[in-house]
């Protein structure tokens, strides 16, 4: 009865579960404000959403593409950068297809013609080239060009929106090209064209909406390297790990009224979860989205039944288990030796004890301000603990896997 085709949980990376959870604050900004905003004109910076693996980045914004697509707009695909490649050469390639897609090629404009050209160049020889070859406009503005084209397009049909999202953008790493693409990408954003109302003209921006996901590192990036006007343009959020609040409303479905999956002869049948089943599968995830998904999906396996039970979602977590541990190992492996040193000291102190003096102590340092810039990156940056009077983990996994024997059941 409980199929693998019919399984609504889904840790893959990128993947928009089916059994969706929390998140509501940053989906109602792209639906009460970006969109809006953009649509009538107002300016609205772009958002940029960074936060340690396994938190949903991308999937988040994939949902918020997929909802965007729905309604009309021109969406590009998930522009991935991959360590190493050009990104210019990327976002290029994807805005020839929009431009496609709005028929500007089409258009007898010069300047639209113009504009596809230039960026024809840049997808094709990339950023290398077109940087070393100075005669013309930089490839910056090569793109910025098109994107303002065909932004206008957009705005002419009044309900449009572009949306662009480029993901893992912590492996743009040249500086010089990520000055390039945020100058671009930025610069469209702010654009003003005139449009006609009555009784004279009037400035607007234009319907397009930028979201750019990645690493907590990626600011740093930005920062060190000095882009022009990034944090005018881009809204920054660090994602940090969901309440169980959010995990429980989730499956609250599953307890009250069961998932429907074929019964096999044409009809359907309702899976129902235990309300003791779900609440182990939100203690077991402690706020992690890629844990939830990962649980829900092995509490599935583990049985045929209609129910899933209390004993399943154990037996379905022992089979995680390594994997799990896995994914928590990664987050603690790609801190910084001092960031890393700071959460280990943390957590060795009871919770009563920890204080940023006794952190420092027990980091080896003489005073507590030697630890103080790294306790801001931790919170402000990277989202895994909260400063105060005394301070605890943001990031409850990483802490339960410093302080317990979790993940194992």
């Amino acid at each position: 009865m409980r199929h693998a085709v019919d399984n609504p949980f889904n840790p893959g990376s990128d993947v928009i579960p089916a059994v969706w959870a929390g998140r509501t604050a940053q989906l109602s900004d792209w639906r009460d404000v970006v969109r809006p905003r953009r649509l009538a004109g107002l300016y609205e910076r772009g958002r940029t959403i960074l936060g340690e693996p396994g938190l949903g980045k991308s999937t988040l914004v994939r949902r918020i593409a997929k909802e965007a697509a729905a309604a009309g707009d021109w969406v590009t695909q998930q522009l991935r950068v991959p360590s190493g490649s050009d990104p210019l050469k990327l976002v290029a390639t994807a805005l020839l297809k929009l431009a496609d897609d709005a028929g500007l090629p089409a258009s007898r404009e010069r300047r639209i013609a113009d504009a596809i050209s230039r960026v024809q160049a840049v997808a094709v020889s990339g950023i290398g080239l077109t940087l070393r070859d100075r005669q013309g406009p930089e490839p910056h503005a090569a793109l910025t060009d098109l994107l303002v084209e065909i932004g206008t397009a957009a705005a002419e049909r009044g309900d449009v929106m572009v949306l662009i999202h480029l993901d893992e953008v912590q492996n743009i790493t040249d500086g010089e090209v990520l000055s390039q693409l945020l100058i671009a990408l930025g610069d469209a954003i702010v654009h003003e064209i005139e449009v006609d109302v009555p009784g004279g003209r009037v400035e607007r921006t234009l319907p397009i909406a930028v979201y750019l996901t990645g690493l907590p590192d990626f600011e740093d990036m930005a920062r060190a390297r000095k882009v022009a006007t990034f944090a005018r343009r881009f809204k920054t959020e660090t994602l940090a790990p969901l309440s169980d609040d959010d995990l429980a409303a989730a499956l609250q479905d599953f307890v009250l009224r069961g998932w429907d999956v074929p019964d096999g002869s044409g009809g359907t049948v309702p899976i129902r979860m235990e309300k003791q089943a779900a609440a182990k599968i939100v203690d077991l995830c402690r706020g992690e989205p890629f844990l939830f998904q990962l649980a829900g999906e092995q509490a599935w396996y583990a049985g045929g039944t209609r129910v899933i039970t209390t004993d399943q979602v154990r037996q379905g977590w022992r089979s995680a288990q390594r994997e799990a541990t896995a994914h928590i190992e990664r987050i603690l492996d790609r801190l910084p030796r001092r960031e890393k040193q700071f959460v280990e000291a943390m957590a060795s102190l009871p919770v009563a004890e920890r204080t940023l003096s006794r952190i420092a102590e027990m980091m080896g340092l003489s005073k507590a301000t030697d630890a103080g810039t790294t306790s801001q990156r931790l919170d402000r940056e990277r989202g895994i603990i909260d400063r105060g009077r005394l301070y605890s983990f943001r990031h409850r996994a990483l802490e339960a896997f410093l302080t317990t024997s979790w993940p194992e059941v």
